[in-house]
């Protein structure tokens, strides 16, 4: 049996589940909490979230559905 790719994965999600809306979100996020608040007391736990998120998102999930499907 091959291996298959993380792409296999994204193939199966909406558009708005793709990598590049998960990162770009998570950037505008950030961003935004930063030029509204200008706290960076706030901003850097936003920031420890969304990096959360990525890695969850980005890195477990991938990895999981790889795994499952061999």
């Amino acid at each position: 049996m091959t291996e298959t790719t993380d792409t296999d994965l994204w193939s199966h999600k909406p558009w708005w589940c793709q990598p590049w809306t998960i990162v770009l979100t998570g950037l505008l996020v950030v961003a935004g909490s930063w030029l509204v608040l200008h706290r960076l007391w706030i901003t850097g736990p936003v920031a420890l979230a969304v990096a959360c998120w990525w890695w969850l998102f980005l890195v477990i999930a991938p990895s999981a559905y790889r795994n499952q499907s061999r």
